[in-house]
């Protein structure tokens, strides 16, 4: 499988890790990532409270790219990229003269057809089923806490997928992992990574009621599927144990715990750069 690849500032910056983990574990499932020629910020998070117009041409220019490579799937790691790709997609098809008008600013052709994706819908292009027949190990260690966040479900109109309110994409995947999924209440609830800045109590609070919930229904872990949410689950714990975390949680992309069932080690996913360490059992299938 080709698909094209959008990695966004984060995952060229601060999520590095989520790079190196997505990459070997997508290898190991032979798919190829055509990342976009000089591609540019979709504009998250600032862009659309300052100017419309710059909000849709910046993730359009990137979906331009896509389509002047060929490319059928853009896949972006980060679901507030994803989530601004598919906005603008949204727009540029539902609106011919704003798709001129968008066109003549970002210099080139864009339908907004080509298709987004997100990490978990990568794995189901492959199929888990056909992901579990190439696994040399069981993640019979791991009870993890699957953890979606606010944006890899919402906007539902934009995004449509899996269930906003009670997603199951990821437990379903790991199940067939050999992993044993927690039935928890945290599961969409915001981490409020983005007040990082403006009000930090507020974050550590959301962190700690994420966390502990996680723990107080027998999860041994939480895993993510965004490069915000795990930099923020990860780093806030400290504050959180000052507000009543029991103890620490390790936080996994789902790219780790896939690549680890098909055989990768820890070390080749950058397990060993996160804020809180990874017990030694939870470190391969």
């Amino acid at each position: 499988m080709n698909i094209g690849y959008y990695p966004g500032c984060a995952l060229h910056g601060s999520s590095a890790d989520y790079e190196t983990s997505v990459r070997a574990c997508l290898k190991a499932l032979d798919v190829q990532l055509d990342e976009l020629d000089d591609w540019i910020c979709c504009g998250a998070t600032a862009a659309h409270s300052i100017n419309h117009k710059l909000s849709v041409a910046l993730p359009a220019r990137n979906l331009g790219i896509a389509e002047k490579m060929s490319l059928k799937q853009v896949f972006a790691p980060c679901p507030m990229c994803s989530m601004e790709l598919k906005k603008a997609s949204d727009e540029l098809q539902a609106d011919a003269a704003f798709r001129k008008e968008m066109e003549e600013i970002v210099e080139t052709p864009v339908s907004g057809a080509v298709d987004v994706w997100n990490l978990i819908q990568v794995f189901q292009a492959v199929g888990y089923d056909a992901i579990a027949e190439k696994t040399v190990g069981k993640l019979e260690a791991f009870k993890p806490a699957c953890y979606y966040g606010c944006l890899l479900t919402r906007p539902p109109k934009t995004l449509k997928f899996d269930d906003p309110e009670d997603p199951t994409s990821m437990e379903e995947l790991l199940t067939k992992l050999g992993a044993a999924p927690v039935d928890w209440n945290c599961k969409t609830l915001c981490c409020g990574a983005g007040l990082t800045l403006c009000d930090e109590t507020a974050v550590a609070q959301q962190t700690q009621k994420i966390l502990q919930d996680a723990l107080d229904h027998g999860a041994n872990c939480v895993v993510v599927a965004c490069p915000m949410c795990q930099v923020n689950l990860d780093m806030r714990q400290a504050d959180a144990k000052k507000l009543g975390l029991s103890k620490d949680v390790p936080i996994f992309y789902l790219s780790d715990l896939v690549a680890m069932a098909l055989g990768i080690g820890a070390k080749d996913l950058d397990i060993e750069k996160r804020y809180v360490a990874v017990p030694d059992e939870l470190k391969k299938a």
